[in-house]
């Protein structure tokens, strides 16, 4: 595998400068920015593996920036931030990213998830067991574009967390998958306490299901084990 690329986004000096040498002495090849416009001109002239950014920034904050991340197909999205209330978590995992971490740090905890996050990113074709696209109740599942497309054509570009796991309940139809292996698939990582991660990425699937008449209840909830897909994969 070739030397991941870290983009940490940061306007904290101090911050950035330790999470810099953090990642260095990790082996990764690591770069600065302190806004979006510096995020977006680094990305223009580089190949970037990871962002590692926080939401409170100047001009356009985190959280705004991070839905334009997710149009990057192959680059992992970790927010390392001081805002720790339940609402900026989900929300930051509704846009798409894949972790979220709330300062102060532990910086083991940071280097483990990034590197686990890279490995899924770079390593992984998406597309275990499963042709390129797959088809089931009249939705398309595009991993070119890493698009689901509904019977009636609208398409809804994934973030990675919800492409993975609706790939694994494609390669699992009927079976019953625990929120343990979900979040696995999705990130890399293990299921921690209070994690809602893998229940707000299934909301925001059933979200685009719910768009067309009978899509609703694709996706089905097993109290106290899981979840399981209910629709017909084509063969």
């Amino acid at each position: 595998m070739q030397t991941p690329n870290i983009l940490i986004v940061e306007d904290e000096v101090v911050t950035r400068t330790t999470l810099k040498s953090l990642f260095e002495a990790e082996g990764y090849q690591v770069l600065e920015a302190e806004n979006g416009e510096e995020m977006h001109d680094l990305f223009e002239n580089n190949t970037i593996n990871l962002v590692v950014m926080d939401i409170n920034l100047p001009g356009r904050n985190g959280l705004i920036l991070a839905r334009e991340v997710r149009d990057r197909k192959n680059v992992g999205l970790i927010f390392l931030t001081g805002r720790d209330n339940d609402v900026d978590r989900i929300l930051g995992l509704e846009i798409g990213a894949d972790d979220y971490l709330t300062k102060p740090f532990n910086p083991r905890e940071l280097t483990i998830r990034a590197r686990n996050l890279l490995s899924r990113t770079m390593n992984s074709s998406d597309d275990d067991d499963l042709p390129n696209k797959v088809s089931f109740n009249g939705w398309t599942l595009d991993g070119d574009s890493r698009s689901l497309i509904s019977p009636s054509g609208n398409e809804f570009r994934l973030p990675r967390s919800e492409f993975r796991a609706l790939h694994l309940f494609l390669r699992h139809p009927g079976k019953i998958l625990t929120r343990e292996q979900l979040i696995m698939e999705m990130t890399g990582r293990e299921l921690r306490p209070n994690d809602r991660t893998v229940d707000v990425t299934i909301r925001r699937i059933r979200k685009h299901f719910e768009s067309e008449a009978n899509g609703d209840d694709l996706i089905t909830t097993i109290h106290g084990e899981g979840y399981r897909f209910s629709g017909e994969v084509d063969s």
